[in-house]
């Protein structure tokens, strides 16, 4: 493999393994999942988000495209030999040095536990439950701010304004995410869309009454009632988070 350089399809061949394609459909091949279908092949990378070699330095051999998520992966290698994918924070560049530990230094791309990082640091990759894997924060760009720390708690402000507690022997990696221009990408044509294994999407007033609650009609008629989904659920406006999920507790503060 031709080490540092950033690459897009040299993977480490121990660390893919082919990605199965469902197009949307369950076990019993009923379409679960709309709008799936005619994805190119892909290798699944596996990445390490429970980050659970301890007190092991590790070096960045390169950052790589994985087709399988917005923000990039790096590869590295620890002390011992072994070699691992985790996802890429900005500002970290192949050479660098990486440790997860209960003490390691508050430095971009090492992992410790949530009670021993500072208020005002950023942080990804978090656990919900300690030893689980990093759960939330995950995507490219995205950040969670370490505000308060209580008891077994320690209280994150995440970017959509939300704060809640997290438990404080969950481990975080520190930093943002890298690839935050992913946003702005043009993706240029419909079939680009369908090698990515994203279908057409068919509006519900050109559908038949059978297929779809706004169907039917002569010509271009409008929707004549209240916004559905194809099950009858209204589709704008409700709120349709659970009023006695048991996370609510964990919530200090709703999101904007």
């Amino acid at each position: 493999m031709n080490k540092f350089r950033y690459t897009t399809s040299e993977p480490e061949k121990s660390l893919i393994t082919i990605l199965k394609k469902h197009s949307g459909r369950d076990s019993g091949g009923r379409i679960s999942v709309r709008h799936q279908g005619g994805r190119q092949k892909r290798y699944y990378r596996m990445v390490d988000f429970r980050r659970n070699k301890r007190d092991v330095e590790a070096r960045v051999e390169q950052i790589e495209y994985d087709p399988n998520r917005n923000v990039e992966i790096a590869l590295i290698t620890y002390s011992d030999g072994e070699t691992r994918y985790i996802l890429h924070p900005k500002e970290l560049k192949v050479g660098d040095t990486i440790i997860t530990s209960e003490n390691a230094e508050i430095r971009v791309g090492n992992a410790l536990p949530l009670k021993n990082i500072p208020i005002g640091i950023q942080v990804h990759n978090i656990e919900l439950y300690p030893g689980q894997g990093g759960q939330m924060m995950r995507s490219a760009g995205a950040q969670a701010a370490v505000v308060a720390k209580e008891d077994k708690y320690v209280q994150l402000k995440l970017p959509s304004g939300e704060i809640r507690r997290v438990f404080a022997d969950c481990f975080a990696t520190i930093g943002q995410l890298g690839n935050i221009e992913h946003k702005e990408r043009v993706i240029g044509k419909a079939g680009r869309k369908i090698l990515m294994g994203i279908r057409p999407t068919v509006r519900g007033t050109a559908q038949n009454p059978r297929s779809h609650p706004h169907g039917g009609g002569e010509g271009k008629v409008g929707e004549g009632m209240h916004p559905k989904t194809p099950w009858g659920q209204p589709a704008r406006g409700k709120k349709t988070r659970k009023k006695n999920k048991w996370s609510n507790k964990l919530i200090i503060k709703k999101r904007k």
